[in-house]
């Protein structure tokens, strides 16, 4: 079992920036690929970005690409989405979201891969 804590959520103004952190308990948190998602209002849950155990593998959607990285520190067990160059429409809500299963470059990408996730932060980017 592993429980999600999201935070570092808010209101900026476009051009800003934010961290994302998304702390996991449990002791199996190095084993599981880490995925961020967002879900604006009256949209589908959509994905941001992933990264895998390792930390080797990384994945971005298109909209967030050279704008928003993904890391994560198996110490801490946390991982971190540092936004960058924010925009009006990347306002939503950010949940991140843990896999233990084997994922590919292509799969990570995908929200019915994840097992478990956490309870979201509010991100608003106002113009």
């Amino acid at each position: 079992q592993v429980q999600l804590v999201e935070s570092g959520g808010g209101l900026v103004q476009a051009g800003g920036s934010l961290r994302l952190s998304c702390a996991a308990s449990g002791r199996t948190f190095s084993s599981h690929h880490m995925g961020w998602f967002r879900q604006a209002p009256g949209k589908e849950r959509e994905f941001v970005a992933a990264i895998s155990w390792s930390g080797i593998m990384t994945s971005y959607a298109d909209s967030v690409k050279g704008r928003f990285t993904i890391s994560r520190d198996n110490a801490k067990n946390t991982v971190y989405l540092q936004m960058n160059s924010l925009k009006p429409e990347d306002t939503a809500v950010y949940c991140c979201a843990a896999a233990l299963r084997p994922l590919t470059v292509v799969t990570l990408t995908m929200t019915s891969q994840y097992d478990y996730w956490g309870q979201g932060t509010q991100v608003t980017v106002s113009s």
